[in-house]
Protein backbone atom coordinates (compact mmCIF):
# COMPACT_ATOMS: atom_id res chain seq x y z
CA UNK A 1 0.00 0.00 0.00
CA UNK A 2 1.88 3.03 -0.95
CA UNK A 3 -0.85 6.27 -1.09
CA UNK A 4 -4.17 6.45 1.62
CA UNK A 5 -6.86 4.26 1.04
CA UNK A 6 -10.19 6.53 0.90
CA UNK A 7 -12.86 4.64 2.77
CA UNK A 8 -16.65 5.13 2.84
CA UNK A 9 -18.58 4.06 6.30
CA UNK A 10 -22.38 2.79 5.45
CA UNK A 11 -24.55 1.80 9.08
CA UNK A 12 -27.51 3.38 9.99
CA UNK A 13 -26.12 3.20 13.94
CA UNK A 14 -24.07 6.57 14.61
CA UNK A 15 -22.46 4.98 17.46
CA UNK A 16 -21.16 1.79 15.18
CA UNK A 17 -20.22 4.23 12.67
CA UNK A 18 -18.15 6.07 15.28
CA UNK A 19 -16.27 3.62 16.68
CA UNK A 20 -15.29 2.07 12.70
CA UNK A 21 -13.90 5.79 12.05
CA UNK A 22 -11.48 5.88 14.95
CA UNK A 23 -10.84 1.84 14.52
CA UNK A 24 -9.93 2.79 10.52
CA UNK A 25 -7.83 6.36 11.23
CA UNK A 26 -6.04 4.92 13.65
CA UNK A 27 -3.60 3.22 10.62
CA UNK A 28 -2.02 6.27 8.83
CA UNK A 29 -2.77 4.92 5.46
CA UNK A 30 -6.66 4.93 5.81
CA UNK A 31 -8.90 7.45 5.68
CA UNK A 32 -12.63 7.71 6.21
CA UNK A 33 -14.17 10.29 3.49
CA UNK A 34 -17.62 9.59 4.14
CA UNK A 35 -19.98 8.34 6.39
CA UNK A 36 -23.44 7.23 5.25
CA UNK A 37 -26.86 6.62 7.45
CA UNK A 38 -28.26 4.42 5.09
CA UNK A 39 -27.93 2.29 0.98
CA UNK A 40 -29.22 5.51 -0.77
CA UNK A 41 -26.88 7.63 0.59
CA UNK A 42 -24.07 5.55 0.65
CA UNK A 43 -24.56 4.88 -3.12
CA UNK A 44 -24.74 9.01 -3.97
CA UNK A 45 -21.88 9.12 -2.40
CA UNK A 46 -19.96 6.03 -3.82
CA UNK A 47 -20.58 7.63 -7.17
CA UNK A 48 -19.80 11.30 -6.26
CA UNK A 49 -16.10 10.33 -4.29
CA UNK A 50 -15.11 7.23 -5.50
CA UNK A 51 -13.79 5.65 -2.77
CA UNK A 52 -11.40 2.76 -2.68
CA UNK A 53 -13.08 0.71 -0.25
CA UNK A 54 -17.04 0.87 0.69
CA UNK A 55 -17.32 -0.54 4.25
CA UNK A 56 -21.28 -1.45 4.22
CA UNK A 57 -23.71 -2.68 6.79
CA UNK A 58 -26.06 -5.08 5.04
CA UNK A 59 -29.05 -4.41 7.00
CA UNK A 60 -29.45 -0.90 5.95
CA UNK A 61 -32.60 1.25 5.31
CA UNK A 62 -33.73 2.37 1.80
CA UNK A 63 -31.01 0.49 0.30
CA UNK A 64 -29.61 -2.42 2.34
CA UNK A 65 -25.93 -3.15 1.68
CA UNK A 66 -26.57 -5.80 -1.26
CA UNK A 67 -28.83 -3.95 -3.01
CA UNK A 68 -25.75 -1.20 -2.82
CA UNK A 69 -23.23 -3.29 -4.12
CA UNK A 70 -25.67 -4.25 -6.99
CA UNK A 71 -26.15 -0.57 -8.31
CA UNK A 72 -22.18 -0.70 -8.17
CA UNK A 73 -21.56 -3.46 -9.87
CA UNK A 74 -24.35 -2.26 -12.68
CA UNK A 75 -22.94 1.17 -13.20
CA UNK A 76 -19.07 -0.43 -13.12
CA UNK A 77 -18.03 1.47 -10.32
CA UNK A 78 -14.30 0.19 -9.45
CA UNK A 79 -14.19 -0.51 -5.69
CA UNK A 80 -13.83 -2.86 -2.88
CA UNK A 81 -16.23 -4.15 -0.79
CA UNK A 82 -16.54 -4.81 2.62
CA UNK A 83 -19.69 -6.29 4.08
CA UNK A 84 -20.24 -5.93 7.77
CA UNK A 85 -23.05 -8.08 9.49
CA UNK A 86 -25.08 -9.69 12.49
CA UNK A 87 -25.60 -12.50 10.70
CA UNK A 88 -23.95 -15.91 10.44
CA UNK A 89 -26.08 -17.15 7.57
CA UNK A 90 -24.35 -19.21 5.05
CA UNK A 91 -26.68 -18.31 2.34
CA UNK A 92 -26.11 -14.51 3.01
CA UNK A 93 -22.64 -15.51 2.87
CA UNK A 94 -22.58 -16.82 -0.26
CA UNK A 95 -24.98 -13.97 -1.45
CA UNK A 96 -22.43 -11.70 -0.29
CA UNK A 97 -19.42 -12.87 -1.59
CA UNK A 98 -21.10 -13.50 -5.45
CA UNK A 99 -21.51 -9.90 -5.72
CA UNK A 100 -17.96 -9.55 -5.18
CA UNK A 101 -17.37 -8.99 -1.60
CA UNK A 102 -13.73 -8.97 -0.86
CA UNK A 103 -14.40 -8.80 3.36
CA UNK A 104 -17.47 -9.98 5.23
CA UNK A 105 -17.19 -9.21 8.86
CA UNK A 106 -19.29 -9.83 11.86
CA UNK A 107 -20.27 -6.75 13.38
CA UNK A 108 -19.83 -8.34 17.12
CA UNK A 109 -16.02 -8.44 16.44
CA UNK A 110 -15.60 -5.75 13.84
CA UNK A 111 -13.70 -2.88 15.78
CA UNK A 112 -11.02 -5.62 16.31
CA UNK A 113 -11.00 -6.84 12.93
CA UNK A 114 -12.00 -4.03 10.31
CA UNK A 115 -8.09 -2.60 10.28
CA UNK A 116 -7.15 -6.37 9.44
CA UNK A 117 -9.92 -6.86 7.08
CA UNK A 118 -8.88 -3.40 5.20
CA UNK A 119 -4.97 -3.98 5.31
CA UNK A 120 -5.92 -7.82 3.37
CA UNK A 121 -7.77 -6.02 0.70
CA UNK A 122 -5.24 -3.56 -0.15
CA UNK A 123 -2.66 -6.14 -0.06
CA UNK A 124 -4.79 -7.64 -2.56
CA UNK A 125 -6.41 -10.66 -0.46
CA UNK A 126 -9.77 -11.15 0.60
CA UNK A 127 -10.69 -11.57 4.40
CA UNK A 128 -13.75 -12.81 6.28
CA UNK A 129 -13.98 -13.26 9.84
CA UNK A 130 -12.45 -16.22 11.10
CA UNK A 131 -15.29 -17.62 13.02
CA UNK A 132 -16.85 -18.02 9.21
CA UNK A 133 -13.74 -19.75 7.70
CA UNK A 134 -15.73 -22.72 7.24
CA UNK A 135 -18.02 -21.27 4.60
CA UNK A 136 -14.86 -19.98 2.81
CA UNK A 137 -13.50 -23.71 2.36
CA UNK A 138 -17.13 -25.32 1.78
CA UNK A 139 -17.13 -22.69 -0.76
CA UNK A 140 -13.58 -23.50 -2.24
CA UNK A 141 -14.78 -27.60 -2.05
CA UNK A 142 -17.85 -26.82 -3.95
CA UNK A 143 -15.48 -25.19 -6.87
CA UNK A 144 -13.32 -28.09 -7.14
CA UNK A 145 -16.14 -30.66 -6.65
CA UNK A 146 -17.84 -29.11 -9.38
CA UNK A 147 -14.43 -28.89 -11.48
CA UNK A 148 -14.03 -32.41 -11.42
CA UNK A 149 -17.53 -33.66 -11.88
CA UNK A 150 -17.49 -30.79 -14.74
CA UNK A 151 -14.17 -31.06 -16.38
CA UNK A 152 -14.68 -28.65 -18.99
CA UNK A 153 -14.94 -25.77 -16.52
CA UNK A 154 -11.45 -25.83 -16.74
CA UNK A 155 -11.18 -25.48 -20.30
CA UNK A 156 -13.41 -22.59 -20.64
CA UNK A 157 -11.39 -18.92 -21.22
CA UNK A 158 -11.24 -16.28 -19.01
CA UNK A 159 -13.74 -14.28 -21.43
CA UNK A 160 -15.79 -17.13 -21.35
CA UNK A 161 -15.88 -17.74 -17.53
CA UNK A 162 -16.76 -14.15 -17.48
CA UNK A 163 -20.22 -15.02 -19.55
CA UNK A 164 -20.65 -17.69 -17.63
CA UNK A 165 -20.83 -15.89 -14.30
CA UNK A 166 -22.97 -12.50 -15.96
CA UNK A 167 -25.32 -15.35 -17.28
CA UNK A 168 -25.92 -16.47 -13.64
CA UNK A 169 -26.40 -13.05 -12.44
CA UNK A 170 -29.07 -13.38 -14.79
CA UNK A 171 -27.60 -11.00 -17.64
CA UNK A 172 -29.07 -10.80 -20.85
CA UNK A 173 -26.75 -11.21 -23.78
CA UNK A 174 -27.21 -7.78 -24.78
CA UNK A 175 -26.67 -6.73 -21.11
CA UNK A 176 -23.01 -8.76 -20.86
CA UNK A 177 -22.24 -7.14 -24.42
CA UNK A 178 -22.31 -4.01 -23.06
CA UNK A 179 -20.70 -4.77 -19.58
CA UNK A 180 -18.09 -6.59 -21.05
CA UNK A 181 -17.73 -4.36 -24.03
CA UNK A 182 -18.04 -6.89 -26.99
CA UNK A 183 -20.49 -7.25 -29.70
CA UNK A 184 -23.84 -9.20 -28.68
CA UNK A 185 -22.39 -11.62 -31.44
CA UNK A 186 -19.46 -12.52 -29.49
CA UNK A 187 -21.60 -13.18 -26.65
CA UNK A 188 -23.77 -15.69 -28.05
CA UNK A 189 -20.71 -17.29 -29.58
CA UNK A 190 -19.19 -17.60 -25.86
CA UNK A 191 -22.80 -18.74 -24.91
CA UNK A 192 -22.54 -21.61 -27.61
CA UNK A 193 -19.08 -22.69 -26.90
CA UNK A 194 -19.91 -23.01 -23.23
CA UNK A 195 -22.43 -25.30 -23.97
CA UNK A 196 -20.33 -27.14 -25.75
CA UNK A 197 -17.78 -27.48 -23.04
CA UNK A 198 -20.07 -28.40 -20.52
CA UNK A 199 -22.00 -30.51 -22.48
CA UNK A 200 -25.28 -28.27 -22.10
CA UNK A 201 -28.32 -28.76 -24.62
CA UNK A 202 -31.95 -27.39 -24.73
CA UNK A 203 -33.32 -24.65 -23.94
CA UNK A 204 -32.31 -22.39 -21.37
CA UNK A 205 -29.80 -25.45 -20.26
CA UNK A 206 -27.00 -22.88 -19.44
CA UNK A 207 -29.11 -20.48 -17.71
CA UNK A 208 -30.08 -23.34 -15.08
CA UNK A 209 -26.63 -24.87 -14.90
CA UNK A 210 -25.61 -20.96 -14.03
CA UNK A 211 -27.80 -20.45 -11.69
CA UNK A 212 -27.19 -24.04 -9.94
CA UNK A 213 -23.59 -23.19 -9.87
CA UNK A 214 -23.33 -19.60 -9.18
CA UNK A 215 -21.78 -19.48 -5.74
CA UNK A 216 -18.95 -22.32 -7.20
CA UNK A 217 -18.70 -20.39 -11.04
Amino acid sequence: MTEKQDILIADDHPVVRHGLRLAIEADPMLRVVAEAPEGETALASIQKLRPHIAVLDIDMPKMDGLEVARAVKSLRIPLHIVFLTIHRDENLFHAAMDLGARAYILKDSVMQEIVNGLRAITSGEYYVSPVLTAYLLNRRRRALALEETQPGLLSLTPGQRRVLQLIADGKSSKEIGSELYIHVRTVESHRYAICQKLGLSGPNALLRYALQHKAEL
